[in-house]
């Protein structure tokens, strides 16, 4: 009985001072202005990719896929590869762009070439000179669970 109180006090302890811890984290606050400056990387992102312009895409990049893809023809192999949806693009909309812990994620309708539907979803991480860059892109396509 006197071991069950013991372990029983510590497992309290624990609790108490991890607490805070172990609670989930609250989404940032994040201005309408940063939203809309997440938007527009993405946009223009996306119109560099149209254009074939390696470099404005790779430069909205994070620094840590910059450091991964190593030069924007790495980059733009990777997205004409993997990412033709969002390289060639019919059409694209913004569902939303909300708000997260680590930054903003946006959720795009995309139309491709063939005119399938595709859902992309962004994630965007502000720098410390308060500039917003992409680190991250999954496609779905319509019907595909996200």
């Amino acid at each position: 009985m006197r071991r069950c109180a013991r372990m029983l006090a510590g497992l309290t302890a624990i609790v108490l001072c991890a607490g805070p811890a172990l609670l989930p984290v609250a989404a940032a606050a994040f201005s309408d202005e940063d939203r809309a400056a997440g938007r527009a990387v993405i946009e223009r992102q996306i119109e560099a990719f149209r254009r074939d312009d390696g470099a404005a895409a790779f430069a909205f990049a994070s620094p840590a896929l910059r450091e991964i893809f190593r030069d924007p023809e790495h980059f733009m192999a990777m997205v004409r590869n993997g990412y033709r949806p969002v390289y060639r693009p019919k059409s694209f909309s913004f569902d939303s762009i909300t708000d997260t812990e680590i930054g903003l994620t946006a959720r795009l309708s995309i139309e491709d070439a063939e005119g399938r539907t595709w859902t992309a979803i962004y994630t965007l991480e502000k720098q410390a000179d308060g500039s917003w860059k992409i680190t991250s892109c999954r496609l779905v396509e319509a019907g595909v669970s996200a």
